[in-house]
This record gives structure tokens, sequence and C-alpha cells, in this order.
């Protein structure tokens, strides 16, 4: 009688495991549909769109869980409650397409040539938005901590050069970006990205373009308000 009580529950614990994992994978197939049909209703709304507001580049951010809330280091090194992790609102190709097709026709008039991105952040915008206007694509990327061209890429002054960043706070990358530009004589004409967190404030001296420019709050370390204070701190942006 022990031996059979014993072998019972060896078969309720095991009906009981298979029931839980049936159960964790029927619950991760509900999330994985949801999520599929959030990313569905983006690319619908995004067929929607002939030309792009701000509040609907907005939107593509909100659904796709890209505009993140808490207490974040910025690039720049200011603190902030808000951060735009482009990198997974990018990870659809549908809306790499539609954001650059955005951003490529806000610039198609420049006459662009020649498409340059400071790495990692502005690679797959700036690429996209290159495809778009059936232009070049280079890239500027650490070295000793400056950026820098590497990889043999070389500008010439016959070349209408664009800048294009995802996404802008103080300019740092960008400034930096044109500084290469100047430097091997390129005939810089525009800065393009799709996030301007400045509110348009920003001056590169040159024709600059954005999907969204917000004037976002932004906090030196040691002037936190006391809500992102008590709030650890997360840095999600690239280096």
């Amino acid at each position: 009688m022990a031996m059979m009580n014993l072998a019972h529950l060896g078969m309720t614990e095991e009906f009981r495991s298979r029931n839980s994992e049936a159960r964790r994978k029927q619950e991760s197939g509900i999330k994985s549909q949801k999520s599929g049909e959030k990313i569905l209703r983006v690319f619908a709304s995004l067929r929607e769109y002939p030309t792009m507001t701000k509040d609907e580049a907005l939107q593509i951010f909100r659904e796709t869980g890209a505009l993140l809330e808490g207490h974040f280091v910025l690039r720049s090194g200011l603190h902030s409650r808000q951060f735009f992790q482009c990198a997974l609102a990018l990870q659809q190709m549908p809306i790499v397409e539609k954001l650059g097709e955005a951003l490529a026709n806000q610039v198609r008039s420049v006459g662009v040539t020649t498409v340059i991105s400071p790495a990692m952040g502005g690679l797959v915008i700036g690429q996209e938005v290159t495809r778009q206007l059936g232009a070049r694509f280079i890239f500027a990327e650490k070295e000793e901590g400056k950026l820098v061209l590497r990889r043999g890429f070389k500008l010439s002054p016959d070349e209408k050069i664009l800048v294009v960043e995802d996404v802008v706070t103080k300019g740092g990358r960008v400034q930096e970006t044109i500084e290469i530009v100047r430097a091997h004589g390129g005939n810089l004409c525009g800065v393009a990205m799709i996030v301007d967190r400045s509110g348009g404030v920003l001056n590169f001296d040159v024709p600059t373009f954005s999907l969204i420019a917000l004037n976002v709050e932004t906090f030196a370390a040691d002037q936190l308000p006391p809500d992102l204070a008590a709030t650890p701190a997360t840095k999600p942006g690239s280096k």
C-alpha cells in the first residue's frame, strides 16, 4: 500500500509538473501573440501615413515599447525621466523603412550624395535614409575614445554630405561627426535625426531635420530632483 501511495504521489507530481509546464507555454504563447498583434497594429498604422507627424512618430515609439520611463543617464551625462531606446523601435524592418522614408522625404530637396552616421546608434536609420535617397553610406566609429573615419572611407569636396543620427540631446556625437566631415574636406549640407530631445534649440550651422522634436527635461548629476535621486539610474544607450 505504501508503494502504491508513493507511485500515486509520483504520478500526481508528474501531472502537476506537466500541467505547470503547459500553462507556462500557454502564457508564453499568449504574450508572443499579444506582442505580434501590437507590431501588426503598428504596421497597419504606418501604412496610413503618406507623411509622418511628430505624434505619429511618437505613437510608434510607444507601441514598440521604445519610449521608456524611469531614471536614465544619457550619453551626454545628463539624467532624465524619459529615454528613447531607438533600437527597440528599429527591430522591425517595416518600421525602419517608414521612419527612414519620412526622414529622407524631409531632406530629399537638399540633393544628398553621401550620408554619414556615428556608430552605433545612427547606423540603422542612417543606412535606411541612404537607401531611400539612393546615396552612399559611410560611418564614423570610436577609436581611443573619439569618433574617427576608418575602413578606407574617404570624402571629397564635391560630395553633398548629410549627418544622420537616431537621438540627439546635446549633439556631442553629431558635432564630432561634423568635424570629421570638415576635416576631410567634405561639403556638409545638413543634419537629420529621428528624435531631437533639445526641442529644436540645437544649432549646427546647417539645415537640421527631425521627426520628433521635444524639449525633454534633463538634469546634471549634482542637481537631481528628489524623485530621481531616490531612483536607481540605468544607462541604456550606446557607448
